[in-house]
C-alpha cells in the first residue's frame, strides 16, 4: 500500500513578555495576574485558540525545551497546492496570530480580551512533504513600540513535518456491507470488504466463537475498568448479554461489522457489546449509561480485544454525539483513554486520535513503561503498530470523517503510516471508523425510525 503525502504544521512553545510600566494604569490587564491567549489562523482552516503563558521580562526562554503544542494543522497535498496559489494580496501563505491580554470569552456579547498585537509568519511549504522545515523559532515583537526594547515580545515555534498517511474510503454506508477502497490521488483500489450483521446472543452457532469470547472479555474488562474511578464504571457490563431479562426501555443491540481482506479472511471486527438503551424518562442514550463497541483483531485462532468505543447523546443545545475511545493494552490493566470529544449529530464531523507528541492524552494517560505489553499481537511488530502512548511513535494516529443523521455517510479514514505495519493494523482503524459511524444511528432519539438495514427482524420497528 502506498501512502498519500501529508504535512503536519505545528505551532508551539508559546510565551509572552510584557515590559512593566513605571506607572501602572488601572485599566491595564497585567498578564501575570490574568491569563493571555492568542487566535491562530491559517487560510482555509478553522480558527484555533490557545493559552499563552507569561514570562517575566528578565527570564530567558529555555533552550532545547520539549515542544508544547498550541495548535496543529493537517495539510494534504491538495491543501498545500491551494495555499501555494499566488494572489494579488500575498505572494506566500502566512500563518496569522493575534495575541490578546485578558480572559477568553465574551461578556454581554463583547469580547473580554484586549488585542495586544498581531504576528504573521510566512510559510514556504514546498518540499515539506519529504523534509521538515522550521519557519520560526524564537522571540518576535508584538504590539506598539514607543521606544527601543519597550514592545511586548512573543515567543513561538512554527514548523512543518512530513506526516504520510493511508487514506481509505467506504464505498457505501457501513450497515450496507460496502467495499473499502484505498485512495491515492485519482487512484481507487479495493482493499477490504465489510459485512454488517446482527449478533444474536441466543444463537448457538455464533455462541461458540464471538459471543462466548465477548462474555469472557466482559468479566475481564469489568475488573480492569474498576481500577479507574469514573461514573460509568459501576455499570453491570454483563447485563448487555442478558437476552432473557426484562428490558424496561427500547434498545439497539447486537450490531456487528467484520472487515475482510480481498482473500475473504476476517482481519478486524467491531461488535456492539453494550446495548444503546434509552435512559428512564428520556428518549436518548445518556452519558451515564453509554453504549459501547469492542474493536477486535484476529490472533492465535481467535479474536483478541484491541480497543473499546463508548458513545452517548449529549444534552443541551449542541445535542451532539459524545464518545470515548480506550486502548486495551493488557486485560489485567486499566484501559487507556486516547480520545474523548463530541461530534455534531446533525452535521457529522471528524473522530480524531492525535497524541500530539505529548506525554499524555489530555492528562488522562498515566506514564508507564514503553515496552510491549504481554498481550501484543506478534503479527504487527510486537505492538509497535498500535496506540501505545509512550512508544517511539506518537503524534497523529487516525481520523474518520462521518456524516450526520439522515445523511448518506461513506466514512473517509486517514491513518498515519507509522501506525500501520500489516493489513490487520489498517483494518482495525477501518473497523473503528465503522463503529463511530454506526454510533450516530445507535444514539438517535428513540422516537425516530432507523433505516431497515439497522433493524433486526426480532426487534419491533418504531413508528
Amino acid at each position: 500500500m502506498d501512502p498519500c503525502p501529508f504535512v503536519r504544521l505545528t505551532v508551539g512553545n508559546l510565551a509572552l513578555k510584557i515590559p512593566v510600566a513605571s506607572k501602572p494604569a488601572r485599566s491595564v490587564v497585567h498578564p501575570s495576574l490574568s491569563p493571555c491567549f492568542c487566535k491562530i489562523k491559517l487560510k482555509n482552516f478553522p480558527l484555533q485558540t490557545a493559552i499563552v503563558p507569561y514570562f517575566p521580562p528578565e527570564n530567558q526562554f529555555p533552550d532545547n525545551q520539549q515542544q508544547t503544542l498550541a495548535a496543529t494543522f493537517h495539510l494534504s497535498k491538495a491543501d498545500i497546492d491551494k495555499l501555494a496559489q499566488k494572489s494579488i494580496f500575498a505572494a506566500k501563505p502566512c500563518l496569522k496570530i493575534a495575541v490578546y491580554t485578558g480572559r477568553r470569552g465574551s461578556t454581554c456579547g463583547v469580547n473580554s480580551g484586549c488585542l495586544l498585537g498581531k504576528v504573521s509568519v510566512p510559510l514556504d511549504l514546498a518540499g515539506t512533504e519529504s523534509k521538515a522545515c522550521v519557519f520560526h523559532n524564537g522571540w518576535i515583537s508584538v504590539g506598539k513600540e514607543t521606544k527601543k526594547d519597550s514592545s511586548a515580545r512573543f515567543h513561538l515555534n512554527v514548523k512543518a513535518e512530513p506526516d504520510p498517511r493511508f487514506v481509505f474510503q467506504f464505498d457505501g454506508e457501513p450497515e450496507c456491507s460496502p467495499q473499502v477502497f484505498q485512495i491515492r490521488g485519482n487512484i481507487r483500489q479495493p482493499v477490504f470488504t465489510c459485512k454488517f450483521s446482527f449478533r444474536n446472543t441466543g444463537d448457538r452457532n455464533q455462541g461458540s466463537s464471538v459471543c462466548s469470547l465477548l462474555v469472557k472479555l466482559t468479566f475481564q474488562l469489568q475488573s480492569a475498568r474498576s481500577l479507574r474511578s469514573e461514573p460509568s464504571s459501576s455499570r453491570r457490563w454483563l447485563s448487555s448479554f442478558g437476552s432473557e431479562r426484562e428490558r424496561l426501555g427500547k434498545e439497539r443491540k447486537g450490531w456487528s461489522i467484520t472487515v475482510h481482506d480481498l482473500s475473504g479472511s476476517p482481519v478486524a471486527a467491531a461488535s456492539m457489546v453494550t446495548p444503546f438503551v434509552a435512559s428512564p424518562g428520556s428518549g436518548r442514550v445518556s452519558r451515564s449509561n453509554p453504549g459501547s463497541w469492542l474493536i477486535l483483531r484476529p490472533g492465535g485462532g481467535t479474536w483478541k480485544p484491541w480497543g473499546r468505543l463508548e458513545a452517548w447523546r449529549e444534552r443541551g443545545s449542541s445535542d451532539g454525539l459524545g464518545y470515548r475511545f480506550e486502548l486495551i493494552p493488557d486485560m489485567s490493566a486499566a484501559a487507556i483513554v486516547l480520545a474523548e470529544s463530541t461530534l455534531s449529530s446533525s452535521k457529522g464531523g471528524k473522530f480524531v486520535i492525535d497524541l500530539g507528541g505529548r506525554s499524555g492524552s489530555n492528562g488522562r494517560v498515566t506514564p508507564r513503561s514503553a515496552t510491549s505489553p504481554a498481550c501484543s499481537p506478534r503479527s504487527s511488530g510486537d505492538f509497535r503498530y498500535g496506540l501505545w502512548p509512550f512508544a517511539v511513535h506518537q503524534g497523529f494516529v487516525m481520523s474518520a470523517g462521518v456524516e450526520g443523521e439522515g445523511k448518506c455517510s461513506k466514512p473517509n479514514v486517514e491513518v498515519s503510516v507509522q501506525h500501520v505495519n500489516c493489513t490487520e493494523d489498517a483494518a482495525a482503524y477501518v473497523a473503528l471508523a465503522a463503529a463511530v459511524d454506526l454510533s450516530i444511528d445507535a444514539c438517535r432519539l428513540f422516537s425516530q425510525r432507523l433505516r431497515k438495514e439497522l433493524c433486526n427482524h426480532h426487534q419491533e420497528l418504531l413508528g
